[in-house]
């Protein structure tokens, strides 16, 4: 027996509609993969091997980001080693000052504007920061290192106590004259000298902490990648220009202004070493950092050639896709119109 079967407009509408829809998720997909080479979904092509995707793309996100940082640790440290080689070389040129004034008449007078000139150039560098955090610091980066000698400070006034409690007098009296080398020794030796060392210099003159930024610089290597101000030769620094600066000199009997300016040279030349040092060490970091960040730059590319490896399709066959699926839309949106055009008022 036969049967008629009804298929109606709407029916086929809808059908059209629901084939519509399909096709345009499925058009955005394709879409996206011709347009980027990889899966628009990369979960759902790999299934299983979804992990193994991730994990590549963990460890190159690290490697970017040690990227990164190593470039902004360099620049620190860039700037860190012109403010040592600056200073080393300001000291080379003071000891020649020292040597010359040690036997000239007026030696202490001459002597003085290079010294205060000089202390505050030191200090000047010791504080500078860079991106907005202080590079001698330590890891109180926040926070300034090193406090300004001028009237009413702690380090000066703390000099100024030493001097006042060791000849009874102060740096501008002209009693300055009646210092003998002998006293002036044993106050450069003891009260003075430990101005320049713990704990009298982290109490009057530096905020800076001994212990120094690290940073990862690869995925196996940390490294030291600041100087602190409470170096020792920055110290020495410091303890031969202030004393230079601010001991009276100008007044000193030769024999006792030759006692300082020996005392000096040897902290300058002392000084002029240390920092032939940190200089060496800052720029074994900065060779460090260097290598390290070729060796990931590398990682990087092997890492990148294997995900793309996972996540890649053939942008020729998602292209064919694409117009393939924009022809089957434009061909049911053409016959859904059709459809809308069939009516039974046309036939009553």
């Amino acid at each position: 027996m036969m049967s008629a079967n009804y298929i109606s407009t709407l029916m086929l509408s809808s059908s059209l509609r629901y084939s519509i829809t399909n096709n345009q998720a499925a058009l955005s997909k394709a879409s996206t993969e011709a347009t980027t080479g990889r899966f628009a979904d990369v979960g759902l092509e790999l299934g299983a091997t979804t992990g193994g995707d991730v994990t590549l793309r963990a460890d190159l996100n690290f490697a970017d980001q040690l990227v990164d940082t190593n470039g902004l640790v360099a620049g620190r440290l860039d700037v860190t080693q012109d403010r040592i080689t600056q200073l080393s070389s300001t000291a080379t040129d003071f000891l020649k000052d020292l040597i010359a004034a040690r036997s000239t008449d007026g030696g202490g007078r001459i002597i003085l504007p290079p010294a205060s000139s000089n202390l505050q150039d030191l200090i000047g560098a010791l504080n500078i920061s860079y991106n907005g955090s202080y590079l001698f610091s330590g890891i109180n980066t926040q926070n300034q290192p090193i406090t300004a000698y001028t009237a009413g400070s702690a380090s000066k006034n703390q000099v100024d106590a030493d001097f006042l409690a060791a000849f009874g007098f102060s740096q501008s009296s002209a009693s300055v004259s009646s210092i003998t080398p002998a006293q002036m020794q044993t106050f450069l030796n003891t009260s003075f000298d430990a101005e320049f060392a713990s704990p009298a210099w982290n109490t009057n003159w530096s905020s800076a902490t001994d212990q120094v930024m690290q940073s990862r610089i690869s995925t196996t290597e940390i490294a030291d990648t600041s100087v602190s101000a409470n170096q020792i030769g920055f110290r020495k620094l410091a303890e031969a220009y202030t004393m230079m600066a601010d001991l009276g000199n100008a007044n000193l009997n030769q024999s006792t202004f030759q006692v300082v300016v020996d005392k000096a040279i040897g902290l300058v030349g002392s000084a002029i070493t240390d920092l032939a040092a940190l200089g060496g060490s800052v720029g074994t970091v900065q060779q460090r950092i260097t290598t390290a960040t070729d060796k990931l730059k590398t990682q990087k590319d092997i890492l990148n050639n294997q995900i793309v490896g996972m996540e890649q399709v053939d942008p020729a066959e998602a292209s064919t896709r694409v117009n393939a699926l924009q022809t089957q839309i434009q061909t049911a949106l053409a016959l859904t119109s059709q459809l809308q055009k069939i009516s039974l008022v046309n036939y009553l």
